[in-house]
């Protein structure tokens, strides 16, 4: 397959799609959603085959996307989220002000990247391609090589919801290929307007870089990094611990650490406390039976990362499962002072599996320069009593410019999908802070604001119209109102 054919037929569709009514959109990404759920059986059993996660969780991220293209379908009746913007004309102002308004429109073709550890929700009809499509974009799926067949039924469904919605033939189209080459042919190519992608450090910098070489940049929206660190707060470890450890060692090994919010690291202040719910915690962990991981690259690269990580000077293994057999993970826990943690980066680096490195502090002091240490994050976590949260307020301010969500009393895993979602952080969490990757915000990553100047209401996009067709709230003068 020609990368050129594709993005220059994704161009051609994109011209056309996007004059597609938002009510007609939003019935298209129903009607994707609508599609999926008839081979859901299918679908399931083809994921089930390619990456070994069981049935139940599959299931359940079926449902995932299929709400969140109906949560993107609801955004766009709405309308609203195209942030219309009008100041009208002052003719008798000195000197005169002429009318302008502003609004939100589709910068054009897309480039999405499916993710290895969520075959359906984060990839081929995913978050990315939802957000684009009710954006007004087009979209290329490069399917990611470790579920191509599940990539590739979810696309046949997409094609289908194409036809009986009467869409532009190329709105969505699917490659292929393993290496680098396809993914950088999509990325250099004039006709790409910005890119989606969910995986490696190594994989979004590759293409970041790809996007910086064009002699016309563009945006890469990659979600890379992170190992969300998590502050057991002193009442809160005195006075909960058992509890915690229970709910921490669930959050740690959940879907076998294959989550990219799992909480990687565990930072406390030396106590008997800390050392109670340490032992409490291992214990926990050890009670969780290793199982198979998405595919052997993943498997491969979690056992060479935490035989390097308990290689570390002065890191300890607290405890962990029995042996794992072929394909399967081993859930562990390590311990470490925080002189070591800060002297050593490589103890920064993210373990993408079943695996938490607890931090041990002297006192505040070394607890903030262990937080002042870590690069962005996706997630950070808050454990502690009211007691706590009134005595360590410096100490949370820091945890808060770490992450774009910050959590009380909550394990970090599960990302919910809804308008006040932030699924994203400053880098290498993503590439671009400002923006989410789950939840509505995520279609700001695909859209231009442009301003109308002096134009007649004829010539208006009707969100900017003088009689506001679509109901709307849109900013009048300063004002809010429909």
């Amino acid at each position: 397959m020609q990368i050129d054919d594709v993005m220059q037929r994704s161009a051609q569709a994109f011209a056309l799609y996007k004059e597609v009514a938002p009510s007609i959109r939003a019935a298209f990404l129903e009607t994707i959603a609508s599609e999926i759920t008839l081979v859901k059986d299918t679908l399931v059993a083809a994921a089930q085959a390619e990456t070994n996660l069981p049935a139940a969780r599959l299931n359940g991220e079926i449902v995932r996307t299929t709400s969140q293209l109906q949560l993107f379908a609801n955004l766009i009746k709405e309308g609203s989220w195209v942030e219309a913007v009008i100041d009208t004309a002052k003719p008798d102002a000195t000197p005169a002000k002429p009318d302008l308004r502003r609004m939100l429109v589709p910068a054009g073709p897309v480039v999405v990247f499916g993710a290895s550890n969520f075959p359906f929700a984060f990839s081929t009809a995913g978050g990315d391609t939802a957000s684009a499509l009710a954006a007004g974009a087009t979209v290329v799926v490069k399917g990611h090589p470790a579920h191509p067949r599940t990539s590739l039924l979810v696309f046949e469904a997409i094609q289908k919801a194409i036809s009986k919605r009467g869409m532009p033939e190329y709105t969505v189209q699917h490659v292929t290929g393993e290496g680098n080459a396809v993914g950088k042919a999509l990325v250099v190519h004039p006709q790409t307007t910005g890119v989606g992608f969910t995986g490696s450090l190594q994989g979004g910098k590759a293409l970041l870089a790809y996007a910086a070489e064009r002699e016309v940049p563009i945006p890469v929206f990659a979600e890379m990094s992170s190992i969300n660190p998590v502050v057991f707060y002193p009442d809160a470890l005195a006075t909960q611990a058992e509890q915690l450890a229970q709910t921490f060692a669930g959050s740690v090994t959940l879907g076998m650490g294959q989550f990219c919010t799992n909480p990687g690291l565990l930072i406390g202040l030396k106590s008997a406390a800390l050392d109670n719910f340490a032992s409490l915690l291992g214990t926990a962990i050890a009670a969780v039976a290793p199982q198979k991981m998405l595919h052997k690259g993943i498997c491969e690269a979690y056992g060479k990362g935490r035989t390097n990580m308990l290689a570390q000077e002065n890191v300890v293994l607290v405890n962990q499962s029995v042996a794992p057999a072929d394909m399967e993970a081993w859930p562990s826990l390590a311990r470490t002072a925080a002189k070591n943690f800060l002297a050593n980066p490589r103890l920064k680096e993210e373990l993408f599996g079943p695996f938490s490195l607890l931090v041990e502090c002297e006192d505040k002091a070394e607890l903030l320069a262990v937080l002042k240490s870590l690069h962005g994050q996706l997630t950070t976590t808050i454990v502690g009593t009211a007691t706590d949260t009134a005595q360590w307020k410096d100490v949370i301010a820091v945890q808060s410019t770490l992450a774009g969500r910050v959590i009380l009393n909550n394990p970090p895993t599960g990302v919910e999908v809804c308008a006040a979602m932030v699924h994203g952080g400053p880098f290498p969490a993503t590439t671009d802070q400002r923006f989410t990757s789950v939840g509505t915000g995520a279609i700001r990553r695909w859209v231009r604001p442009v301003c109308y100047q002096n134009f007649p209401d004829d010539m208006l996009p009707d969100a900017l119209k003088a009689a506001n067709p679509l109901g709307i709230w849109r900013q009048i003068d300063n004002q809010f109102t429909r």
